[in-house]
């Protein structure tokens, strides 16, 4: 007769012993499960890495297409400048030949 008190020892019948490797394996398996938990958590912050790393590479890459730009918008100004004041060199140059023929006229 049983009074809710444990007893101790195995059943002659196995039972207990059944009971005990049943819930060993239990919390096998929920160590296993956490184990794979724990191996997603670490594969989605590898994702996470390379993802950040792939927006660092794009912003880079993105950077150096302004700079590139930057560079050759630099260079168009610079040549545009250059060809302007070689036109007004030109006007100049031209207005002097003017007057050269205005005085040769005027004598």
């Amino acid at each position: 007769m049983t009074t809710g008190v444990r007893q101790t020892g195995s059943r002659p019948d196995g039972r207990r012993a059944s009971f005990e490797r049943e819930g060993e394996r239990e919390r096998e398996r929920e160590r296993e499960r956490e184990r794979e938990r724990e191996r997603e958590r670490e594969r989605e912050r590898e994702r996470e890495r390379e993802r950040e790393t792939e927006t660092e590479t794009e912003t880079e890459t993105e950077t150096e297409r302004k700079t590139e730009t930057e560079r050759k918008t630099e260079t168009e100004r610079k040549t545009e400048t250059e060809r302007e004041r070689q036109r007004q060199r030109e006007r100049d140059r031209d207005r002097e030949t003017e007057r050269d023929r205005d005085r040769e006229t005027e004598r």
